[in-house]
């Protein structure tokens, strides 16, 4: 057996080309590629057959890792900040809208971090709530699904990190 591969020699993996797909549907979510060429690296990814075909499909699309604090517009958010992050989360099981809303009027102005974790969850409350009236109730069911949404949520907050719920009117910025 010969050792004397390269690293960019060596063959590639499904999950490695998945992966590689996954960078390729972001860059084309953010604008960052057209639609053609999102098919061509598309193709290009599905055939590599070594780590160096599969490096030359989305070496121009690496994003640039800015430090925390800069991610979030500022200062990274301090323990408290997360805990009201979290806090904003949870307790709009059992409150709905109201106890997001009552976070971001209150701690939103001297946290922009609880801010956006706070209005996030506004958003994703009212969202749940228009969605059960138009149903006349139905959409009551999907409340289930609000508890786990939260929970994550939370924990992404607590975390320091963002969390986006998806498919959510953003009716607050």
């Amino acid at each position: 057996m010969d050792s004397s591969y390269a690293v960019g020699d060596l063959r590639v993996s499904d999950a490695e080309r998945e992966a590689v797909i996954e960078r390729l549907q972001e860059a084309y979510a953010e604008g960052r590629l057209d639609h053609d060429e999102f098919d061509m690296r598309t193709h290009l990814a599905m055939t590599s057959k070594t780590r160096s075909d599969l490096g030359g499909v989305t070496r121009d699309l690496v994003p640039v890792a800015a430090p925390v604090g800069e991610a979030l517009g500022g200062e990274a958010p301090t323990g408290e900040d997360r805990m009201l992050g979290a806090a904003a989360h949870a307790v709009g099981v059992p409150t709905l809208f109201v106890g997001p809303l009552v976070l971001m009027l209150l701690s939103g102005k001297r946290s922009e971090y609880v801010r956006r974790q706070a209005a996030e969850a506004l958003n994703f409350q009212v969202t749940l709530l228009l969605v059960t009236i138009v149903t006349l109730g139905l959409g009551g069911v999907v409340y289930a699904v609000a508890w786990v949404l939260a929970v994550i949520a939370a924990v992404y907050a607590l975390a320091g990190r963002t969390f986006r719920y998806p498919w959510i009117l953003r009716l607050v910025k």
